[in-house]
């Protein structure tokens, strides 16, 4: 059986995040489903990490006049000659994404039948498409996103309070456009692909309630402002439904998804020779919990040869949680290598690569890191404390002590998290 050195190993783990990643640029996913000219005019929008590069691929692939406006994040922006790039802040909005959004909603104002929208939507877009619903301001917003964070909230919980605080997310984006034709291109970093949590879905219906988010609120103990509970009680903050005919002429077409860079991940891995299976694209949890799980599913292959046999790799994406207890710097993607590491306990021939596909784990320039059979070793060696740093959620800091970090920069798409485990033992 082939010993695999840590440089090695983590120069296939590399190769194996940078395939999925390009799987889903907007530059590949985005040309086959634009839509025909309009009779009218063509008006292009949109918000996310990925959706200054989509509207470059609009631009170069379109044939016809245009104009439009879409808000990335900082540093995410790219040049376009027709579509105004907006940048503003993620994950807590800032004035920037508050005016942009404004201005977005503005533009497709008194619109005809005969004109269309394009609206082009990514991760990222809940917090940089900042409008909030009357009686909510900027800042109740920035203080709920702040503390839905810190929570340990599911991506599908955090969009379902979003969407009853604003003023164009759960479909009022789309709407607002009414009578006019929109046509949503979404590239998807959410478990399960909902159209509806996809930057809280300001262009598709919502079939959850003023009720559900309260009831979030609850579970979680998060305290909001009187004004902002006013908003949810009454009702007033309800989203646009199922049903609503101002949404008849909307589509939307999920054009990259978790999967579609898991499958290019395990292509890539086979054509290096490597057996890779997916396990799911799906997986939400605490990282530290998620990390455990998946620590014995990796001991097992590699003891046993169950529930598959080494050397292989085993892929897995999803969004997962951290609850924060701890004054260090996150984020999610380092936290579950963190412990993941620790679960492992050195395990020979197992080494792993978990990062965020859009560069960014949390609120750190770095997107993920690596971990090999010596970490823990390594780590002890330069006078690290493993367990401290996970309970101070501080993976940053310890994966860039050990220079275990992995920087990719903005990728300009966001297909959610990845997650790779080389299971490759020596020969015992």
């Amino acid at each position: 059986m082939t010993t695999w050195s840590p440089d090695q190993a983590k120069a296939l783990l590399r190769r194996l995040f940078d395939a999925a990643v390009e799987a889903a640029q907007p530059s590949h996913c985005v040309p086959p489903f634009l839509p025909q000219r309009p009779a009218g005019r063509l008006i292009v929008i949109g918000a996310g990490k990925a959706s200054a590069a989509m509207a470059q691929a609009v631009e170069q692939h379109w044939d016809g006049p245009l104009e439009g406006l879409v808000v990335t994040r900082y540093g995410h922006g790219v040049p376009c000659r027709h579509i105004e790039i907006v940048e503003a802040a993620h994950p807590v909005p800032d004035a920037a994404g508050h005016a942009a959004a404004g201005r977005i909603l503005a533009m497709v104002q008194n619109l005809q039948p005969d004109d269309l929208v394009l609206c082009l939507i990514s991760g990222g877009g809940s917090s940089l498409l900042a409008l909030p619903a009357p009686g909510v301001t900027l800042e109740d917003k920035q203080a709920v996103n702040r503390a839905l964070l810190a929570s340990g909230a599911s991506i599908t919980e955090m969009n379902c309070v979003r969407r009853h605080l604003s003023a164009v997310k759960g479909g009022r984006l789309a709407a607002a456009c009414h009578p006019a034709r929109v046509v949503t291109l979404l590239i998807s970093d959410v478990p399960g692909d909902d159209p509806v949590n996809v930057a809280s879905g300001p262009t598709v219906a919502d079939p959850t309630t003023c009720a559900d988010a309260l009831a979030i609120l609850a579970r979680y103990g998060i305290e909001v402002p009187a004004n902002v509970r006013q908003v949810l009680e009454s009702g007033q903050g309800e989203s646009v439904k199922p049903g609503d005919p101002r949404l008849a002429r909307c589509e939307t077409h999920i054009i990259a998804t978790p999967r579609m860079a898991l499958d290019a991940a395990a292509n890539a891995a086979r054509e290096a020779g490597m057996p890779a299976y997916i396990l799911g694209d799906d997986i939400e949890g605490e990282s530290r919990d998620v990390g455990k799980v998946l620590a014995a599913i990796a001991r097992h292959a590699a003891r046993h040869g169950q529930p598959v046999a080494p050397p292989c790799l085993l892929l897995s994406g999803g969004e997962t949680t951290v609850t924060v207890r701890g004054e260090g710097r996150g984020g999610r993607n380092v936290e579950f290598l963190l412990s993941l590491a620790i679960a492992l306990q050195g395990e020979p021939g197992i080494h792993a690569v978990a990062g965020d596909t859009d560069g960014v784990d949390g609120r750190e320039e770095i997107a993920g890191a690596f971990i090999a059979p010596d970490t823990l070793a390594r780590a002890w060696a330069a006078g690290l404390h493993p367990g401290e740093h996970l309970e101070r959620n501080d993976g940053h800091g310890f994966f860039e002590a050990l220079n275990d970090t992995l920087v990719s920069g903005p990728t300009l798409t966001n297909v959610n998290d990845f997650r790779a485990i080389l299971v490759a033992p020596d020969e015992r």
